[in-house]
């Protein structure tokens, strides 16, 4: 894509996310291609994000790393997402229904960095000394098109894969942790059981998702760094509310953390 066609793309995604306006399935040839261009648009539509009420990207979010997501959504490899700051939400949090086309919710493993990640290779052993927080978080979705099947993935990525915000729990010394890929997680909606998984879903470990999202990051110019959070991937299919929904997500070690949809 040209500079042209890319701030073309971020502009009309932009727009759409800051009108709660959903976007329609692109007109051939106004769209990226395949991920290296998607990723270049979403790099121009945080640009424009981050001169709004979503303020500055202060994290990530990684979707498609479970079974169960690859599964639901047809995509069979990880992708990467922008947390900002206007959309985070440091404990239990009353969210407003309305601002969102459809909202959802994921529940997740997230970090925060104590370190910067400039150069790899990445592993998720290697990834691992960077962590200087571990938390349970509920990832806010948005299904803001009118076909996201008919949009397709590059677009999707380009419009950040769905991501709304984030809910953040209690930050967890890494070190007093068991291994997080046995920590077993459910989300409630209404107080009954919707879904639930584990860490070992999300790549075979959350740390493995982290160093898959260093590597991206690397890979871009843009490495990872200290005091960004991210969420590690869901561990249980996309769960749909409605207005007045209460969600709680509870994590083994790392406690719950909720959010109502007023």
């Amino acid at each position: 894509m040209s500079d042209t066609a890319i701030a073309a793309a971020a502009d009309a995604i932009g727009t759409a996310r800051l009108s709660l306006t959903p976007l329609a399935p692109p007109a051939a040839g106004t769209a990226p291609r395949d991920l290296v261009e998607a990723y270049a648009v979403r790099d121009a539509v945080h640009a424009r994000l981050a001169e709004s009420r979503f303020g500055a990207r202060v994290g990530w979010k990684i979707g498609c790393t479970t079974p169960v997501m690859q599964t639901y959504l047809g995509i069979a490899h990880p992708c990467a997402a922008g947390l900002f700051a206007g959309t985070t939400h440091h404990g239990d949090a009353r969210l407003r229904h309305g601002d969102f086309v459809k909202a959802g919710v994921e529940c997740e493993i997230a970090v925060r960095l104590a370190g910067d990640l400039p150069e790899g290779p990445f592993t998720a052993e290697s990834v691992r000394s960077a962590v200087g927080a571990v938390m349970a978080a509920i990832e806010i979705v948005d299904d803001r098109y009118l076909d996201w099947q008919g949009t397709g993935t590059p677009m999707l990525v380009a419009d950040d894969f769905f991501a709304a915000g984030a809910v953040l729990g209690r930050e967890h010394d890494p070190a007093a942790l068991p291994d997080l890929a046995t920590l077993r997680g459910r989300v409630l909606i209404d107080g009954i059981e919707a879904g639930a998984g584990v860490g070992a879903d999300v790549l075979g470990h959350p740390y493995a998702a982290l160093a898959w999202l260093a590597a991206h990051a690397s890979e871009r110019g843009m490495p990872l760094r200290a005091c960004e959070t991210v969420l590690l991937g869901s561990l249980v299919r996309t769960q749909w509310v409605s207005a007045g929904a209460s969600v709680r997500i509870e994590i083994d070690a790392l406690g719950a953390v909720e959010a109502d949809f007023a």
